[in-house]
């Protein structure tokens, strides 16, 4: 191998060649051991600045900074469209409920003269009637939705007397859609359907309106009421604040005197403005029409079927931005939101709105959990109001569960820490909650009507938070994210648009995208520095180096973190390189330590190129953020040699490496600059207490997964089953130390480069090869398509599809269809053109052909395509 070798191994801030080998065995004379630093570390840099200058330094580097850094006109667009969003929350964007309005439109002005208190609200129902005479969300079509907002509307008409023709044409569609209530799933029903709906029927019968009543449905519907309505406990719905404050309007015999000390601090009951209307028709109390007056005049004569929803809204838009990877656009807007949402955080959780007296586990769990994970201060002890008898539930005393408050209460749980022994059992009822669920295949939620819950209750439990790699998730969650097709339930379907919207989801496949060609453009030049470097020599796979390569952008995806990820990578394959080498040559442990004393000494240097190799990192580090990173490098890379071939140890290559790799994410990180690992933070207490819980977990994993694959047994994905119980005990530890602030505390990032080394060391044991290989293709290679998105699920299959059955959806389905042959075709030609050559070469050579990485992943591809498209 030339020592002039022109690819630096690691390009950007990495090592020039990057294989150090004893000279003691033949077979490593040649490699010359021409990556290890020697000195003329300064000489080195100034011969380098003196010659070229700073702006036109002459190695051969990636030149893709520029790229990377200029964000496109369209991503730019888009940044800023949802930086207005998030700038612009207040109460929450929410749609518009025809039911509630309808309730507000029957009210009489309290002053006298029977006329409509909110004239407005008639106005809003007589301008947004659908063509076919229903009322309810425009896109989305549900039986349960459209029948009862439908009636709702068509009772204020009639009462008021207006627009006979609109509710003639609202009544028509409720007698002959009536019968769809039989076919769709009660699971998705309506909050308070059953208790509604029979009330609205009533009144209108008293107006002249008659509804056949005769229906299997309807009768059901009846009967539910009835058992609701006994199981009511009315002494307590007086005398403290429930769930059942919501759903005021259906419900008889009210002592109002009692049920106004439990109004909110905003005037409404329990932030419903049709149970606030019921109450003000009631009562002519003047807190709630202050807050119908407030909330009619802010929707333009229509009213959401709550607000406001203010927590609710924050939470869900950082944890969406998030989990789509694109919320380090936002990073401030998403601190504002989370700060908003601690003000309003009490010992016994939160709600969808501030100041409520009400708490439900479904918000509180996901304000718990990114609390946690944004460095404040919260105590598990908010769920054991949520706990009864070993059970968790969504609202106190309530005796069922939603599956997606325990999707979130299960998230929550994953961020616990030691000795928190709630949320183990937080975590233990939620996945066998959940894990029951999916094997029975009803992963339907009564609070959302999404693109695919059951992906994503599947990927949270098939690959814990201590295995999901930032970059997996995105992949995964953006196939998952169903945009503005997403749909709520409350009393009525409704939309959050700052939660679910098409611009969010347009963003994240741009710059999942730009990112993707990125790392694409990085895993070329690192396989040239393998190649050059001749590495697969001395018995590393390109397979292992794809692997290294993978992870590192897994964890570490921004463009900007060019230089730690490949740093990273390449540390991670020489690692590798050099003990699987020693390991193959059974050298004696004298010539190993041979190779360490000479290391430390420098003289293992014997050509002048050669002492450019350590001195490329620290100098490419220099030039980006005015850091000398030279010393503190060789010695990283000296004691992890050390501990290596230290005297009794077996597990050769296990010992510190977990260090070696954090103290190089931290050495080229530009987010440390000059306060990276100087001797005040080296001995800060957290950074030691850091290194020596990152390096014991790793440590601990490594020979956990060594023994697996030595047994024979391979990796499984049992919950619980894959690691020991000190493993989990350490990762808590470790999680604990990351996220917690103190005063003089060491730089965020820096403590999270800690936990991301930890983690992609627990995906490696997690995870079979198998699916590791999965992962590589998807996050890797395969592109996320960039048209709208387009899902037309049944309601049994947790989605609400729209009423296109005819020609335009099968236009729809026929295109989607051809698209995926179409790509699944060029696939097929590039795998039959690379079996074809490999005929030929074997043909020629008539030895064991060597297929290329690329070979095997357009194969995985298009049999994936494949399998996709085949019914």
């Amino acid at each position: 191998m030339s020592l002039d070798n022109p690819m630096h191994p690691f390009v950007g801030i990495t090592w020039e060649v990057g294989v150090f080998l004893p000279r003691t065995s033949p077979a490593i004379t040649s490699l010359q051991s021409h990556a290890v630093p020697g000195g003329g570390r300064t000489r080195g840099y100034i011969d380098v600045i003196d010659q070229s200058g700073v702006g036109v330094i002459k190695w051969k580097k990636d030149n893709v900074e520029n790229d990377r850094d200029k964000i496109s006109d369209k991503i730019r667009e888009l940044v800023g469209m949802i930086r207005s969003m998030l700038r612009s929350m207040d109460d929450g964007e929410i749609s518009v409920s025809p039911y509630d309005t309808a309730w507000v439109a029957l009210l009489q002005d309290i002053g006298g003269g029977g006329v409509p208190q909110f004239p407005s609200s008639l106005d809003w129902i007589s301008n947004n009637q659908h063509d076919d005479g229903s009322w309810g969300d425009r896109d989305a079509f549900s039986a349960h939705d459209r029948i009862i907002n439908t009636l709702a509307c068509v009772v204020a008409l009639r009462f008021w007397k207006l627009h006979p023709d609109k509710s003639d044409k609202g009544i028509s569609f409720i007698r002959e859609n009536m019968y769809k209530l039989e076919d769709e799933n009660e699971e998705q029903m309506p909050i308070g359907f059953e208790v509604a709906l029979p009330s609205l029927i009533e009144i209108a019968k008293s107006l002249g309106i008659h509804i056949p009543n005769h229906s299997p449905a309807l009768q059901r519907i009846h009967a539910r009421r009835l058992l609701k309505l006994k199981r009511i406990p009315w002494d307590i719905l007086h005398k403290v604040p429930t769930t059942l404050l919501h759903s005021l309007e259906g419900m008889p015999g009210l002592d109002w005197q009692k049920l106004l000390k439990l109004q909110s601090a905003d005037g409404s009951f329990l932030f419903s403005p049709s149970s606030t209307a019921f109450a003000l028709q009631q009562t002519e109390d003047e807190n709630c029409l202050k807050y119908l007056v407030h909330y009619v005049k802010k929707f333009n004569g229509g009213v959401p079927n709550v607000y406001p929803v203010d927590l609710f809204e924050r939470l869900w838009a950082v944890d969406r931005l998030q989990r789509l990877g694109i919320s380090r656009y936002f990073q401030h807007e998403i601190d504002e939101c989370i700060d908003y949402v601690h003000r309003y955080w009490t010992n016994k959780g939160i709600c969808w709105a501030r100041n409520s007296e009400v708490q439900d586990i479904d918000d509180t769990a996901m304000g718990f959990r990114l609390l946690r994970m944004h460095g404040y201060e919260v105590s598990a002890d908010v769920f054991k109001h949520f706990e009864n008898g070993g059970e968790f539930f969504c609202f106190v005393g309530q005796s069922d569960q939603a599956v997606t408050g325990m999707y979130n209460l299960y998230r929550a749980s994953e961020v616990m820490f030691s000795g928190e022994n709630i949320l183990a059992d937080a975590r233990k009822f939620s996945a066998k909650f959940l894990q029951q669920k999916r094997a029975s295949n009803e992963l339907l939620d009564k609070w959302i009507i999404t693109k695919d819950l059951p992906g994503e209750v599947g990927y949270a439990l098939d690959v814990p938070w201590y295995a999901s790699l930032p970059r997996l998730e995105a992949r995964f969650f953006i196939e998952q994210y169903g945009g503005d097709g997403d749909v709520w339930i409350g009393k009525t379907l409704y939309r959050m648009p700052y939660i679910n919207n098409n611009t969010y989801l347009e963003l994240a496949k741009l710059d999942y995208n730009k990112c993707q060609a990125l790392h694409q453009h990085e895993w070329r030049s690192v396989q040239k520095w393998y190649r050059n470097c001749e590495l697969g020599e001395f018995g590393l796979s390109e397979r292992s180096l794809l692997q290294a390569y993978y992870i590192a952008a897994a964890s570490i995806f921004e463009p900007e973190k060019s230089g730690e990820r490949l740093a990273w990578a390449k540390t991670a394959a020489l690692v590798e390189t050099i003990v699987s080498h020693f390991d193959r040559q059974q050298l004696s442990r004298e010539k190993k330590w041979a190779f360490v004393d000479e290391f430390r000494h420098g003289s293992i240097i014997r050509d002048a190129n050669g002492g450019r190799t350590v001195s490329q990192l620290s100098l490419d580090t220099l030039l980006a953020h005015g850091k000398d990173i030279y010393q503190e490098l060789h010695s990283a890379w000296g004691k992890w040699l050390r501990l290596t071939w230290e005297e009794g140890s077996d597990d050769m290559g296990q010992a510190g490496v977990a260090e070696l790799f954090v103290q190089t994410l931290n050495l080229s990180s530009g987010e440390c600059n000059n306060r990276v690992l100087d001797e005040a933070v080296l001995s800060h207490p957290k950074y030691q207490q850091l290194l020596q819980v990152t390096t014991r977990v790793c440590h601990r994993l490594r020979l956990f997964h060594n023994r697996k694959v030595h047994e024979g047994k391979g990796c499984v994905s049992d919950m619980g089953g894959i690691t020991t119980v000190q493993i989990e005990s350490d990762m808590q530890e470790l999680v604990k130390l990351v996220l917690t602030q103190c005063s003089g505390d060491l730089d965020f990032s820096t403590k999270q480069n800690f936990l991301a080394v930890a983690r992609s060391f627990y995906y490696t044991v997690y995870c079979s090869p198998g699916t590791i290989n999965f992962h590589i293709a998807k996050v890797l290679f395969d592109r996320v398509v960039e048209y709208g998105a387009i899902w037309m699920q049944g309601l049994e299959h947790g989605s609400c599809p729209r009423k296109d059955t005819g020609p335009r959806a099968f236009l729809i389905r026929s295109c989607l269809d051809l698209n995926v042959l179409g790509l699944s075709l060029w696939f097929f030609f590039r795998f039959a053109t690379s079996v074809f050559r490999s005929i030929i070469f074997l043909c020629r050579f008539g030895r064991i052909l060597r297929i290329s990485s690329t070979f095997w992943v357009e194969a995985s591809i298009f049999i994936g395509i494949w399998i996709n498209l085949c019914p």
